[in-house]
């Protein structure tokens, strides 16, 4: 952490309480989750640019461990913890620090370690209901602390998932495209080899295994990829094995023999990701889109718009807000509704809270069933350089 002076430290205390308190009386439970994690959920889950900032290193037991860089899977490993039947609901709220490697050039990239405050909503079947509370208090918690002036910006990966349902397209390239959403020049570079067929670019060698394998036999193609290895003298790098290179190459060859992805499929996905502007300008935009290309997107359109009805019924203000289609934040396990609040802090406008849903996270770290949940982190450092920098106390 970036030394503080002795202010500092009693203003971020003075903040931490404030922010506890508000999320105690609102029914979350105060939790400690523990700062030393296992690392593979992280570098499964949270996303590039997050692995690649994780402390990892390893026990005396060859267990690979890593130093928390958030809470909300900490949590919820103590709620698989408490409820392995993953059978209830509950609210928690923490405070404490998260570490990751530092990045030049952003407001407190300096600090390896920083504290976040937030609150998780776990197992609330009422979709709508329990996106909005978490909204609301995050609201709150930036009144509460003393920030004013801030922009509102929302995202919904549920309509992105609903568009490429719509399409035609093998279901391996709909997986593809929804893994590097949250990267957007991999998701473009991706969209653009499947309308160009997967077989452009490759080596003449490796175009001549690939018309040779069967994608549908595993182990007649990991035969000839070790095969192929020996006879041309390739070792194995990266501690991939045979195996993995077939189960690649297989997929490749599938697609190799698909036909590229229509030119009007490309269109629409390009022109859903360009929509932003006022929430509900947005959505309009995109049902427009949905139906000149006579998709079906209803469904979700009808959710998005029973959540901004839903914002102003509470008292959440989207008079300034914004909506971008391309917004997913920069960790991949949110699997709909996201959203996150920025404010000018040293001439850039920085992320200070945010979060969203997370319906799959749970199964991945053992629960039983698929767990509804969603939730908010708070940058309390960032909160405070924004409060202090823009007068907003």
């Amino acid at each position: 952490m970036v030394a503080e002076t002795a202010q500092q430290f009693e203003a971020l205390e003075a903040q931490a309480a404030t922010l506890m308190e508000l999320f105690s009386n609102a029914g979350y439970e105060a939790v400690a989750p523990a700062m030393i994690q296992p690392a593979k959920v992280y570098l499964d889950r949270l996303g590039e640019e997050i692995r690649a900032r994780t402390y990892l290193f390893t026990d005396l037991h060859g267990e690979e461990l890593c130093l928390r860089p958030d809470l909300t899977v900490p949590v919820c490993r103590l709620y698989l913890e408490r409820h392995p039947a993953a059978d209830t609901q509950e609210r928690y709220c923490y405070n404490g620090p998260a570490f990751r490697y530092g990045v030049a050039g952003r407001v407190g990239g300096a600090a390896r370690e920083f504290r976040q405050s937030g609150i998780e909503l776990i197992g609330a079947d009422d979709t709508i209901e329990a996106e909005t509370e978490v909204v609301r208090l995050a609201v709150e918690a930036m009144a509460a602390a003393g920030l004013k002036d801030y922009q509102l910006k929302l995202g919904d990966l549920g309509l992105f998932e609903a568009l490429i349902d719509a399409l035609d397209m093998p279901e391996r390239w709909r997986l593809r495209l929804w893994h590097a959403f949250w990267q957007p020049a991999r998701f473009h570079e991706l969209l653009q080899q499947l309308a160009a067929g997967e077989g452009s670019g490759i080596s003449e060698p490796t175009s001549q295994l690939l018309a040779e394998l069967d994608p549908e036999d595993i182990d007649g193609a990991e035969r000839q990829v070790a095969d192929y290895l020996e006879a041309n003298a390739i070792p194995v790098i990266a501690q991939r094995t045979a195996r993995e290179i077939a189960e690649r190459l297989c997929e490749r060859a599938a697609d190799a023999r698909e036909e590229p992805l229509p030119k009007e499929a490309v269109a629409l996905i390009t022109g859903f990701l360009a929509i932003e502007g006022p929430p509900g300008e947005a959505i309009d935009r995109i049902a427009a889109l949905a139906n000149d290309a006579g998709i079906d997107m209803s469904r979700a359109l009808d959710k998005f718009h029973a959540q901004l009805a839903s914002f102003a019924l509470h008292g959440i203000g989207l008079d300034e807000a914004e909506f971008d289609a391309e917004f997913g934040r920069n960790i991949e396990y949110y699997t709909g509704f996201v959203f996150q609040i920025a404010c000018d802090v040293g001439g850039v406008l920085t992320w200070i809270a945010g979060g969203g849903r997370y319906d799959s996270l749970l199964s991945e770290l053992g629960s039983p069933a698929r767990v509804p949940a969603v939730g908010c982190a708070i940058h309390t450092e960032r909160l405070l350089a924004a409060i202090s920098e823009n007068g907003n106390g």
